[in-house]
């Protein structure tokens, strides 16, 4: 799924059969597909090998040429991954599909070896199955030089995971978001047995990983899928901003009704992001002596407290209140949390996570008739929105010339705007 949604952005299909090498040439022909899954139109990778009797192809999709990428962020989507005997165990309890065979990790590299792949890319790849063979060795209780890998041993996983590191190379994405995976739900038939999805290796692959049982019965994430998202993806979460340039679509192997067995991937150029997250604490308190508003207030700006503001508030058996709100950094919360709870009556403080967006914002000196003054400037992508003097610095002057600080205020501004006029 993950090469058909590369070629279907563009991935130039006779580069990906230059960079199999000898693997495509040696064990059967690589091809791609379109097809429709739950109405949607993908590209569907095949590893057709020697002996096998290929399925119709509807239309040959390697016409594309390959956009820019460079600098480029991109973001996987996975939606309804499909059952394949890429599973560990899944061929040797039956299931259908390519020739399978026990390898050693050392056979899978001399495999790759034997691909066009760069020199790093021929590396990413053996510690991919390094991976692989490290999740299996620790389920069956063995050593990483003792496992022989079914799932890994398998030609088209290899194909695959060399192909896909292809793939990635030619994308040359700066930054890769994943969104939470879709496990599944229900239960794989492996080797030793039936277990519940995700299996014993996707689950081991996908350790820090966040991940969900969607509705579809079945395996929707493999151990080769989770090896690869698991391995790419720098952070997982939204879609980030972005202006979008391409949208690929790599089909799995089931059409399953109502929901596109797809994963698809998202090319764009990231875009400036001004926004940040914060956390936003408040409390109501209506029995507290007042004179302790005060030194809470210095206490939490000491704390790091980003704004703190009083405001009144008629509360419970009409009472008047006053609700404190604390404007913090999400790792702040605990700290100022504490500060409410040992400095106030509350007994129970809220919180909740906030976006927030600000300038762009500097400090610069201004020379005045009545001395210098500094003025808080604040930008928007590089163009003055706001500015303002300080006001410290404005009553200061105030006192030493005995004049008003509004008057301050003015002669300030006009300075401020004659120097950025000249």
């Amino acid at each position: 799924m993950v090469l058909g949604a590369l070629l279907d952005l563009g991935l130039p299909l006779d580069g990906l059969r230059a960079a199999l090498g000898s693997l495509a040439v040696e064990y059967g022909e690589v091809r791609v597909e379109r097809v429709l899954r739950a109405g949607v139109s993908a590209s569907k990778f095949r590893l057709i090998e020697h002996g096998e009797a290929p399925e119709p192809v509807t239309v040959q999709h390697d016409h594309h040429q390959h956009p820019d990428h460079a600098h480029h962020d991109h973001h996987h989507h996975d939606q309804h991954r499909q059952v394949r005997e890429h599973d560990h165990d899944y061929a040797h309890a039956g299931g259908a599909g390519h020739h399978h065979r026990r390898s050693s990790l050392k056979e899978i590299a001399a495999c790759i070896e034997r691909s066009s792949l760069s020199r790093a890319g021929k590396d990413r790849a053996i510690h991919l199955f390094e991976r692989l063979g490290e999740a299996e060795a620790a389920i069956h209780h063995s050593t990483l030089d003792k496992v022989h890998l079914h799932e890994v041993g398998a030609l088209d996983s290899i194909i695959d995971i060399v192909g896909s590191v292809h793939g990635m190379e030619w994308l040359q994405a700066t930054a890769i978001v994943a969104s939470p995976l879709n496990v599944g739900s229900g239960t794989v038939t492996c080797e030793h047995g039936e277990f519940p999805v995700p299996a014993p290796a996707t689950a081991r692959l996908l350790a820090g990983v966040p991940v969900y049982a969607g509705p579809v019965r079945g395996e929707m994430v493999t151990p080769t899928g989770a090896l690869l998202i698991s391995s790419y993806a720098g952070s997982y979460g939204p879609m980030p901003l972005m202006r979008l340039e391409a949208i690929g679509y790599g089909a799995g192997d089931r059409d399953v009704k109502n929901h596109p067995n797809v994963l698809r991937i998202f090319i764009g150029e990231s875009s400036q992001d001004r926004s940040e997250e914060i956390v936003v604490l408040e409390c109501e308190i209506d029995d507290m002596n007042p004179q302790l508003f005060g030194p809470l207030m210095d206490r939490l700006y000491e704390a790091g407290a980003l704004d703190v503001y009083y405001a009144a508030v008629q509360m419970k058996k009409n009472r008047p209140g006053t609700l404190v709100t604390v404007l913090a950094s999400p790792a702040g919360r605990e700290k100022l949390a504490s500060i409410l709870f040992a400095e106030t009556t509350t007994i129970g403080v809220r919180y909740q996570t906030v976006t927030r967006e600000c300038l762009d914002r500097e400090m610069e000196t201004v020379q005045t008739p009545l001395g210098p003054i500094r003025f808080k400037i604040a930008r928007r992508d590089g163009r003055v929105v706001n500015a303002s003097p300080e006001f410290d610095d404005c009553a200061r002057a105030a006192a030493e010339h005995r004049v008003a600080i509004k008057d301050v205020q003015a002669v300030a501004m006009k300075a401020w705007l004659d120097g950025k006029s000249s």
